[in-house]
């Protein structure tokens, strides 16, 4: 059926005109709409998205006609005797490709034009989203410089260290050097987006030399790292936040202590680093999480949605993985 109609047709064809026209417009589009919304990817849009959208529009196109066609009979056959003008209208429209040629153009403008606005709103968002990273950035590196100098990290390794002295001093000049060397390196790389995997490394051999000297035996560290990915690139402190965060949360509440697995390996364009620990997923009450909001946040601004955080337990350990794109 038709929704615009010529003079001479009764009252009641204009009404069922307009509300059929209305019903198999709204329906049609809804599902094509909830199809798109669902299937096409702007992050990635190419080839196989156009055939999807392509496809999606000679379905709805089919479904609209057939609809057309079926309301159609539905009046003739059930409704009102028609009138000879009447008659010759449905005629002209009773053709079921008539009415799929006709829907073509009609569901290709309203995908057209949803498709765009998509664009536009999605751009928006975009935009405003870089403007909220910008505006938090400062306080994301205040942030990741509190979560690098940790007070109770440099208050242990002092105290440690003080006793330390009473047994071996010359391992205690050394451990002092290996502190000395953490904080200059989280001073110096503050505001600095990237260093090599193995600078990173160097700070977490650092780090983990001091914990030992407060866990002793309950620590056992373990470094899994491919030789090919030691001059790739990453955000500074990191890896050290995941070591520090599996120490302090994982080892550091078992009286038995535990393990640390650092895994770094390259898988196409993407780097993966896990750290694994011993222990159970459980937030302490208190616990701010200040350096996984660190890593979130800088992953988030250096590398938008390309880049991934997860935190989550496996076999009675807690697993941190992160993947970071290297193109």
């Amino acid at each position: 059926m038709a929704v615009f109609v010529p003079k001479n047709i009764s009252w009641q064809l204009t009404l069922y005109s307009v509300v059929v026209g209305i019903f198999i417009g709204i329906f049609s589009t809804s599902l094509l709409r909830y199809y798109l919304k669902r299937n096409i990817k702007f992050e990635s849009f190419g080839g196989r998205e156009l055939i999807k959208i392509v496809v999606s529009i000679l379905l709805a196109s089919l479904l609209f006609g057939l609809l057309n066609v079926f309301f159609g009979f539905i009046y003739v056959h059930f409704g009102p005797a028609l009138t000879d003008a009447e008659l010759q209208l449905y005629r002209s429209y009773d053709n079921f490709w008539i009415q799929v040629i006709n829907s073509l153009f009609m569901i290709g403008s309203w995908v057209v034009t949803y498709l765009v606005i998509k664009l536009l709103l999605k751009l928006n968002q975009d935009r405003i989203e870089r403007l909220e990273l910008n505006t938090t950035l400062k306080q994301a590196q205040l942030n990741t410089l509190k979560g690098q100098i940790n007070p109770h990290f440099m208050f242990n390794s002092l105290n440690n260290i003080r006793g330390l002295m009473l047994e071996d001093v010359e391992k205690s000049r050394e451990m002092l050097t290996k502190l000395s060397e953490i904080l200059r390196y989280s001073l110096t790389k503050n505001n600095i987006n990237d260093i090599p995997v193995r600078e990173e490394l160097d700070v977490v051999d650092n780090y983990i030399d001091l914990s030992k000297i407060q866990f002793e035996d309950r620590l056992e560290f373990v470094k899994n790292v491919d030789a090919d990915t030691l001059d790739l690139r990453i955000p500074p402190m990191v890896i050290q936040l995941l070591i520090e965060n599996a120490a302090k949360h994982g080892i550091a509440n078992l009286k038995n202590g535990g393990r640390i697995v650092l895994t770094i390996t390259k898988e196409g364009d993407n780097l993966l680093i896990e750290v694994r620990n011993t222990g159970k997923l459980k937030i302490e009450k208190g616990s701010t999480q200040l350096g996984l909001k660190n890593i979130k946040q800088r992953l988030k601004l250096l590398y938008a949605d390309k880049a991934s955080f997860d935190l989550q337990e496996v076999s009675e350990e807690v697993v941190a993985n992160i993947i970071i794109p290297m193109s």
